[in-house]
């Protein structure tokens, strides 16, 4: 059996990334959402989320390239005096590893994230984090415990497979991407050990900003068996947050893909049905 979650992240980022999601919500095939509870835009995404009941909404954690919820006296070793995670992902996976000062922080900040989700009234329908960080052993840990004591079920293991993407189209393997596919077989099994759900296959890593229409329609059609996550990041304009973290990305194209007859079609040729993580 094909199934396939149809997600978007960066819920709350922006207005325009908000609006985005409610019009592929309600014009198109998105059923699920990750926000970002410290975002910019964090209060107009969870007022649309409470007038959307079939939207699902989990939690995108965000321990890099974005704001803290505790401020900046509580997590000095974490953020800058702005109250935002820096970007380098090697030096914040070296530091989250090595330093137990820094590790009790981010245990902290990990708990404050969710106690915020929790505090606008939704349901936890799963967790990821910003970047797939909860791939790094310390963030995947901290991110189950806390999430466990919140209620979470469900868990994005960022798995994607080469032979859908090059029957698709254009796509070279590489070694990078080898080493990740073999990475995520410790968040699998840290998840599985806690007892949470996990998808077997999640796509929208290589084409990251370019999930376009042409390409997730000839994505649908070439899925593989079992549960399948594709996420999209849609943006109905890219304003100066966006083009600053993702200049490249083409948020507009994503929505158009997540509202276009042939990404529907695709889905409905290999049988895949659309579900969510609480189905």
């Amino acid at each position: 059996m094909k199934r396939v979650i149809i997600s978007a992240d960066d819920f709350g980022m922006s207005e325009e990334a908000n609006e985005a999601i409610e019009i592929a919500h309600r014009d198109g095939l998105l059923s699920t959402a990750s926000l970002m509870v410290a975002g910019p835009a964090a209060e107009d995404a969870i007022a649309r989320a409470r007038r959307l009941p079939g939207l699902h909404v989990g939690l995108h954690l965000v321990v890099i390239e974005g704001p803290a919820v505790l401020p900046p006296s509580e997590i000095p070793l974490l953020v800058n005096a702005e109250g935002q995670f820096p970007s380098n992902q090697l030096d914040l996976g070296v530091r989250y590893f090595f330093r137990p000062d820094v590790r009790r922080q981010l245990a902290a900040e990990i708990e404050a994230q969710f106690a915020a989700f929790a505090r606008t009234g939704l349901r936890l329908d799963h967790a990821n984090a910003h970047k797939h960080m909860h791939l790094h052993p310390t963030v995947g840990r901290y991110l189950i415990e806390s999430g466990l004591r919140h209620g979470l079920q469900a868990v994005r293991v960022p798995l994607e497979p080469p032979e859908p993407l090059i029957a698709a189209g254009t796509y070279n393997d590489s070694m990078g991407s080898a080493a990740l596919r073999r990475w995520t077989g410790l968040l699998r099994h840290q998840a599985h050990k806690a007892g949470l759900r996990t998808n077997d296959w999640c796509f929208g890593i290589a084409w990251s900003g370019h999930m376009t229409a042409d390409r997730v329609a000839a994505l649908a059609a070439h899925l593989p068996e079992g549960l399948s996550e594709i996420y999209f990041h849609p943006a109905t304009a890219k304003n100066a947050l966006l083009q600053r973290l993702m200049p490249t990305y083409d948020h507009q194209g994503e929505l158009a893909a997540l509202c276009s007859p042939g990404f529907r079609a695709g889905l409905a040729h290999c049988h895949a049905m659309p579900t969510s993580w609480s189905a």
